[in-house]
């Protein structure tokens, strides 16, 4: 069974359920890296399962894989955009369920995640690392999960269509 909101009039619904459900993420997220970052030394690593998985302390100035690193207030700027874009979209659909709710929650959060930590810190914290065999995947943190997936549902709903309505 889905719940469809419709908006129009219940817009304020909308993105209040969104707003807040993006909220509890994003408590999620920071909570992790507060703890993170008071318990562990820069590029401290804690092995969790040998050779595949381990909470290494980065600090990363840049965007996604470290790109673009020491460019803070075109992140932040660009974060907004993407935000206030994101807010118009919503505004713009005619209902959404709870599967949308999910997706833009998730979505809102990460890139907010990421926003607190380059306006409070000036970097984002990252501490999720993972290797395959001798691939060392790049550090990554809670908020860019969040992204991910939600960017990935978003394509795979709209790729299936109305398969999960």
């Amino acid at each position: 069974m889905c719940v469809i909101i419709r908006l129009g009039d219940n817009m304020k619904k909308g993105l209040k359920d969104i707003l807040g459900l993006s909220f509890v993420f994003l408590i999620i997220d920071q909570i992790v890296k507060i703890v993170l970052n008071n318990r562990m030394i820069l590029n401290q690593t804690v092995i969790v399962i040998k050779n595949f998985f381990s909470i290494t302390l980065v600090h990363n100035t840049g965007a996604a894989f470290s790109l673009f690193s020491g460019n803070r207030y075109l992140f932040i700027f660009i974060a907004i955009l993407i935000i206030l874009g994101l807010i118009f979209y919503i505004k713009g659909l005619e209902y959404l369920d709870e599967l949308d709710v999910f997706i833009y929650s998730m979505l809102f959060a990460g890139i907010f995640g990421n926003l607190v930590d380059r306006v409070v810190y000036g970097y984002v914290i990252d501490y999720l690392s993972f290797n395959f065999g001798n691939f060392l995947f790049p550090v990554f943190n809670f908020a860019d999960i969040c992204i991910v997936v939600a960017v990935f549902l978003y394509i795979a709903r709209t790729i299936k269509g109305d398969l999960w309505k």
